[in-house]
């Protein structure tokens, strides 16, 4: 499975941006979906994931309530909506999957098999 990330871009805080994973094989559908973030000097960190099966998503303390991750099986595309921005949330954001995520793991980078090219998220203050 390839994954590409887009919808990247420079906003002010307070601003909102819209990413998007696409798949290359409708076998995404089955998959959890996931999106981490690696800001400049920092490591990479869970942003949410989403379960293949219930749908129900799961968000780092860090954005809950300002960011929303949806799917759409048909277009095998997850999104990531981003409300109120904070200088804070500047980082890459790379989209990754897997088939057999375990929801215990879905914080640890070495549990997701997929990952989408990053895309870069400037939030200025």
């Amino acid at each position: 499975v390839q994954l590409q990330a887009s919808g990247g871009g420079s906003v002010q805080a307070g601003g909102s941006l819209r990413l998007a994973c696409a798949a290359s094989e409708h076998t995404f559908s089955n998959y959890a979906k996931g999106w981490f973030r690696q800001a400049p000097g920092k490591e990479r960190e869970f942003v949410a994931v989403i379960s293949w099966n219930s749908g129900t998503a799961y968000y780092h303390e860090s954005v809950t309530g300002r960011f929303t991750l949806s799917r759409d099986n048909a277009q095998n595309t997850v999104y990531l909506q981003m409300n109120s921005l904070k200088p804070e949330d500047t980082a890459v954001y790379y989209c990754a999957a897997d088939p057999v995520l375990s929801l215990a793991n879905m914080r640890r980078i070495d549990a997701y098999e997929y990952w989408g090219q990053g895309t870069l998220v400037t939030v200025s203050s």
